[in-house]
């Protein structure tokens, strides 16, 4: 039986003092050593700052891995991250995983509570790394699952090249000796490309003058397969020693495959810039998610967490009630992989399909491709590179047949015109995966007035110790 509001009420109240408590002994165990510390820091300044007067006498012959090494040594030896309280990316990382999942199920089921009732359905317990909330026995702690790392780049004194990642609020740069939540090697790389542009004196970008090469760069590593690929981003292709500093990054790590370089000279914030080439090995990287091979390229997007990907795709995939001869359209499509996952599903259970994959990034529909050939796929997947919006409209006014639709929008969510235009599909059934719950809500209050219920809504956990949480909501037409 659904819990009634008040009841979930009550029950959030409970897990919110809970958590205050903890918190209050926390703090109260740790005041004295804060104190302690502050004392220590205070008495150290005067030798700290005549020994930065003496360095700037000279030229630093002091390396990028000293500098690592400082900063592991200024931290809590305890703590379970050395920047967890500057760098603010897992804010929640000293919290038990048990009540992590907790205080994110009472947030799903607050947002989503107009949705249940109406639906007369409740919200799934939230699915965690290794463990679904309400299971028994102790939960994990969950590292080294995210399988994409990246860093900006800044200019030091006298040459240096600062990597790390942006302190909270801020565009200062703090510098990570190692990260517990990235996969095995990431940040070494990323710390090793800032040594070798060092050394070959290829300069950081100054974000304030627009001064500079080197802006970010990107890893991301496989899951399945014991492959890498580093981007590095610069304001302009030409480099000083190009060809040594990119066989110096590929030769940092031997998992390496592909090094490329995207080239990014406008202002502001955005990481990649439109124009990329591949200037070592392989034009991709590979990966395998559910029984499925996926090259990945440079641009394409491609989940951080695989381990928590394939539970929700699979989740997804299971929603979707696929039946012989169905045609599947995959919305916002990236690389192809929720639609080929889901073929190769069915193709398993001995049910053929038609799968339609729509993307507006010419390089994932380029991918996607490659991927149905890579998985022998090709004479049951079709994929076009199209605005989402502009193909389902086109769709419903050609009374296209569209059995089953899978939507995973980017953050902002899906367009009314979209939903409009889906609602007037009349698929059998709707899943809509969504990194950001909030505009999901929105959305869904749309499709359920166009003629379609609510038959369930999942939370999965994909990236622990923050306050994220992705959904996947299942429907079907009335």
């Amino acid at each position: 039986m659904a819990e009634s509001r008040a009841e979930r009420k009550a029950r959030r109240a409970l897990i919110e003092a809970a958590e205050g408590s903890e918190e209050k002994k926390s703090s109260t165990k740790s005041k004295s050593s804060k104190a302690a510390k502050s004392k220590s820091a205070k008495a150290k300044r005067p030798g700290s700052r005549r020994n930065e007067d003496k360095a700037s006498q000279t030229r630093s012959k002091r390396s990028h891995k000293d500098r690592v090494s400082s900063a592991r040594k200024a931290v809590d030896p305890k703590s379970p991250c050395s920047i967890m309280k500057a760098c603010g990316g897992c804010t929640a990382l000293n919290r038990p995983y048990k009540k992590q999942l907790a205080a994110k199920q009472a947030a799903m089921e607050e947002l989503f509570a107009a949705l249940c009732e109406r639906e007369g359905i409740s919200v799934d317990p939230i699915r965690g790394m290794g463990v679904t909330l309400g299971d028994p026995g102790k939960y994990p702690a969950p590292r080294g699952f995210r399988h994409k790392a990246a860093t900006p780049f800044a200019p030091g004194k006298e040459g240096a090249v600062r990597c790390g990642f942006f302190e909270r609020g801020t565009h200062k740069i703090v510098a990570v000796p190692e990260c517990p939540v990235e996969a095995s090697g990431a940040r070494q790389i990323l710390n090793g490309i800032a040594r070798e542009a060092e050394r070959l004196h290829i300069p950081a970008f100054n974000e304030d003058k627009h001064l500079g090469l080197l802006r970010y760069a990107v890893v991301r590593c496989g899951w399945r397969t014991d492959q890498v690929m580093v981007t590095l981003v610069t304001a302009q292709r030409d480099l000083p020693h190009a060809q040594e500093f990119f066989e110096a990054v590929a030769a940092l790590d031997p998992r390496i495959v592909t090094v490329a370089q995207n080239i990014n000279g406008r202002p502001g914030n955005a990481i990649l810039g439109e124009e990329t080439r591949i200037v070592y090995g392989a034009e991709c990287m590979r990966d395998q998610l559910l029984g499925c091979e996926f090259d990945i390229s440079p641009t394409a997007f491609y989940q951080t967490n695989p381990q928590q990907t394939e539970l929700l795709y699979q989740l997804a995939i299971d929603g979707m009630d696929l039946h012989q001869g169905d045609v599947l359209m995959d919305a916002y499509c990236g690389s192809g992989t929720i639609g080929l996952c889901a073929v190769k599903d069915a193709q398993k259970k001995g049910i053929g399909i038609m799968l339609l994959g729509v993307e507006r990034n010419p390089a994932g529909i380029a991918d996607a491709r490659r991927n149905a050939e890579l998985n022998g796929l090709t004479r049951s997947a079709w994929f076009m590179a199209d605005d989402a919006t502009d193909c389902i409209l086109d769709a419903a006014d050609n009374n296209e047949r569209v059995d089953v639709l899978s939507i995973d929008p980017p953050r902002a969510g899906s367009t009314p015109e979209f939903l409009e235009a889906a609602c007037a599909l009349k698929p059998r059934r709707i899943t809509y995966i969504s990194c950001n719950p909030v505009t999901q809500e929105r959305d869904l209050h749309q499709l359920l007035d166009g003629g379609y219920c609510l038959l369930k809504i999942t939370p999965v956990d994909m990236f622990p110790h923050t306050d994220h949480t992705e959904t996947v909501a299942v429907l079907e037409r009335r």
